[in-house]
């Protein structure tokens, strides 16, 4: 069963994404900030990580440096899931191999499992 990781501190978000993916049959985990995210792909080994940048205790740029910087995480699939406008996106985020970013107010919860999907398969 593919595996994805939510790493978002809006727990309604987070339970939103977390019903709409299993409803398709993923198995999901979340972690409410980037601390708590590490340790949860460290032990999951998801597929994919869905990511918000804003986020408490460590955000969410900081935790995919940490994430890159080890042998579990250096080649994790992750979509950056975020309502900071692209402009506001730091750059190194980008270099830290983000397969896409969505700002949350412009994808339905059934865009985002479609864009998923299409990142699992490439």
């Amino acid at each position: 069963m593919t595996k994805i990781a939510i790493v978002e501190d809006d727990r309604v978000i987070s339970q939103m994404y977390r019903i709409k993916f299993e409803s398709e049959g993923y198995d999901v985990e979340t972690a409410e900030n980037g601390k708590l995210g590490l340790s949860l792909i460290e032990e999951m080994g998801p597929d994919i990580v869905l990511l918000d940048l804003m986020m408490p205790e460590m955000t969410g740029d900081v935790m995919l440096a940490k994430m890159r910087e080890t042998t579990w995480g250096k080649d994790v699939k992750v979509i950056v899931l975020t309502n900071v406008g692209e402009q506001e996106i730091p750059e190194d985020v980008r270099k830290l191999g983000v397969s896409a970013v969505i700002l949350k107010a412009d994808m339905t919860p059934s865009q985002v499992v479609d864009l998923v999907k299409k990142h699992l398969s490439a």
